[in-house]
């Protein structure tokens, strides 16, 4: 099925398949958490044997990272941490993470080039990912990110071209978080069509209020807040026209997609801005409608 047929219909209505691909994607979501103090204290309403990931804040180093996977794991989750080309320091320095990894039992990661301050003598996420191949890694999954509603500082063409070569080395590429299903669905199959065959990880807003997130915005430093606010503008317009979010509408409008082989998205990835209790209660809201 092309996105061109995915662009034409309109998903009015589930079909069967459809509901039963987003029940499958809703009941095994990946929560995203973000290495705050509280964190831990949150990840406690997490569901027994949850998919996990914790990212990566320039304002608290990647040890923060590592300190709050490990920790989540001994939980007994699924932890993938997040680790950015621009908070190491040099090659000696990610050899010492991914020593961590293997020591602590972490068997995923989600690679990623960094907004922070470029530190050191890894520059992007394709450096960092070749490093790791060459000095050799524990790690079954490695994610990369895509971006089906472009990115501010590169061109299309390029992320392209990028992705292509970072298939080399990853085995899965998360979506960064967006509201328009009619350009998520067209970038997907733009993609495929171009050769990109990486399973999708759906990336998505969780249940947020604005008062939260600001908060949130605002705990994790000043720089930090203003890149936030700057790539997440859609966010903000729907927190603030109607005081909260939730990604139901935006999945339902995706489940022609979503239910297609062809796009091969596989996991469901949650933005949760640390509001756990919220996003775990919305998935078992949304279960109970899809049937489950």
């Amino acid at each position: 099925m092309s996105w061109r047929f995915w662009k034409r219909r309109r998903a009015t209505s589930l079909t069967e398949e459809q509901r039963a691909a987003l029940k499958s994607l809703v009941a095994d979501a990946r929560y995203e958490l973000i290495p705050l103090k509280s964190a831990l204290e949150h990840a406690a309403a997490l569901p027994p044997g949850s998919q996990v990931t914790v990212t990566a804040s320039p304002s608290h180093g990647i040890e923060a990272t590592f300190d709050l996977a490990e920790a989540v794991a001994a939980l007994g989750h699924d932890v993938t941490p997040h680790v950015s080309a621009h908070m190491l320091r040099d090659r000696a320095h990610l050899a010492q993470l991914l020593e961590r990894a293997r020591v602590n039992g972490l068997r995923k990661v989600f690679v990623v080039g960094g907004d922070t301050r470029d530190r050191g003598e890894l520059h992007d996420g394709l450096m960092l990912l070749r490093a790791m191949d060459e000095l050799g890694h524990p790690f079954e999954e490695v994610g990369v990110p895509c971006y089906p509603e472009g990115h501010p500082d590169i061109a299309d063409e390029r992320l392209l071209e990028v992705l292509r070569e970072k298939q080399r080395y990853a085995n899965a590429m998360t979506s960064q978080m967006s509201f328009n299903p009619a350009a998520v669905t067209q970038w997907v199959g733009e993609v495929r069509d171009a050769g990109i065959a990486l399973p999708m990880h759906l990336g998505v807003p969780g249940v947020a209020d604005l008062p939260k997130l600001m908060k949130v915005a605002a705990r994790i430093g000043v720089s930090d807040s203003a890149r936030y606010l700057m790539k997440n503008k859609r966010l903000i317009g729907h927190l603030v026209r109607g005081g909260s979010f939730g990604p139901d509408a935006f999945l339902e409008q995706l489940a022609p997609m979503l239910a297609d082989p062809v796009a091969d998205v596989r996991v469901l990835h949650v933005f949760t801005f640390n509001q756990v209790e919220q996003t775990a209660a919305w998935q078992r809201r949304m279960l109970e409608e899809l049937g489950g």
